[in-house]
């Protein structure tokens, strides 16, 4: 039996991965391998992934976005003959990916223990709220939890307001590159060894250093910075800082030099504020944050992002409009970088993706090679392919259930 192998142009190619991963902290990292060149079966039970029961219609956009590149395997990993086919698939493969709770891989006897000994070479990736140990451990975490536990949450919003969560899943995300990286380290030990290993990942361990600027304040013993500061710098400690408001939208601006401040004030018409013992040094304009922020908002409000930007921009002045999603999917930057891909989707037609944020310049272009599979569109190509399953089992399979997808099951 011939497996393929492509020609290795990318630093993964001819690696397989077997992504068991569920929403978005597993499947990025499945998403991030895809694109330096594995080839990625994503393993779903018959009634699919998380994200893709949300919506029956078409597969909901999470799905679409996190999911390029990869084949759909159908496995119901409950049933004896779908966890044989499963182990079968392990003892080729060169990574796993799971995210599922603390326990979860363990209680289907499919855990570490088991694979390792199948496969020695193995490197078995798996990200939970809290990891593997700790009292946390078996604590329910999806990105909200973790976003509070963190301390992400309690830094958000304005001090005088409450706890606020990010608006982006941002836990998730930082979860699952850390799980990325940690594979592609092991990866590098076992060319060096020849042995596998557990790579493990805790969601909550990936967010809490997220809090660098707070912690910094907390380790220096500062007790004068409330929790949450808004949008001025975490520890109080630069000005300007903020967002402001602007004819058209809001925009950042942030000073983190002394010659962001001269030029700033020039910009401004406001050279008078140079000559201000109070503003003459980092501290000093941070102990009169509201004047600075009331002075700088005042100049913005009249102008537009553009107008703002660009003069802000020719200074050497850090400054950003505020953008939108919308404004974020159709950026011409990201165009211009190829960041977004339209590809065609079986279901939903022209769907705008991104590519990887992961630049290698001479590992292979990061490139959509195929859109999001449908739940369990390559299940037969893939199992007679790797395991060298013939038309007849496959059929059988499909009758028992166990590679069948719930939708198809219905209609049969």
């Amino acid at each position: 039996m011939t497996i393929r192998r492509p020609p290795i142009t990318r630093p993964l190619d001819g690696f397989l991965v077997l992504d068991l991963g569920q929403i978005y902290n597993g499947p990025y990292a499945g998403l991030q391998l895809s694109f330096m060149g594995a080839r990625v079966l994503k393993i779903e039970p018959p009634e699919g992934d998380v994200v893709r029961r949300r919506k029956r219609e078409v597969e909901p956009y999470p799905l679409v976005m996190l999911n390029s590149n990869k084949e759909s395997v159908v496995l119901d990993l409950k049933q004896p003959r779908g966890k044989e086919i499963f182990l079968a698939l392990v003892e080729k493969a060169d990574v796993l990916i799971e995210n599922f709770a603390a326990g979860v891989m363990d209680r289907l006897g499919l855990g570490w223990d088991v694979l390792s000994k199948l496969n020695p070479r193995l490197v078995y990736g798996g990200s939970s709220g809290f990891g593997l140990d700790g009292p946390y451990r078996d604590l329910a975490a999806m990105d909200v939890t973790i976003q509070a536990m963190s301390g992400i949450t309690n830094a958000t919003g304005d001090a005088d307001g409450p706890p606020t969560k990010a608006g982006a899943a941002v836990c998730d995300f930082l979860a699952g590159i850390h799980l990325c990286a940690g594979i592609l380290g092991a990866l590098v030990q076992r060319e060096r060894t020849g042995k596998g290993q557990r790579v493990e990942v805790a969601m909550h361990e990936a967010a809490a250093t997220s809090l660098a600027s707070a912690l910094g304040a907390v380790m220096d013993g500062d007790q004068n910075v409330p929790d949450r500061t808004g949008n001025r710098h975490p520890a109080l400690a630069i000005a300007p800082y903020n967002t402001y408001r602007c004819s058209d939208g809001y925009v950042a601006i942030f000073t983190s030099a002394e010659r962001h401040w001269v030029s700033l004030c020039e910009m401004m018409g406001r050279q008078d504020l140079l000559q201000n013992p109070e503003f003459a040094t980092t501290p000093g304009r941070a102990r009169h944050m509201a004047e600075i922020d009331d002075m700088v908002g005042a100049w913005t409000v009249g102008r537009t992002k553009e107008e703002i930007l660009q003069a802000l921009n020719e200074a050497h002045i850090p400054c950003a409009p505020v953008k939108t999603a919308r404004e974020v999917a159709y950026d011409p930057h990201l165009e211009a970088r190829g960041f977004w891909v339209d590809t065609e989707h079986p279901r939903r037609g022209k769907t705008r993706v991104p590519i990887s944020a992961i630049r290698l310049h001479t590992g292979g272009k990061s490139e959509i090679r195929r859109p999001a599979p449908t739940l369990g569109q390559d299940t037969d190509a893939a199992l007679g392919e790797l395991l060298g399953l013939k038309a007849d089992e496959l059929t059988k399979l499909r009758a028992a259930g166990v590679t069948l997808p719930v939708t198809e099951r219905k209609k049969a």
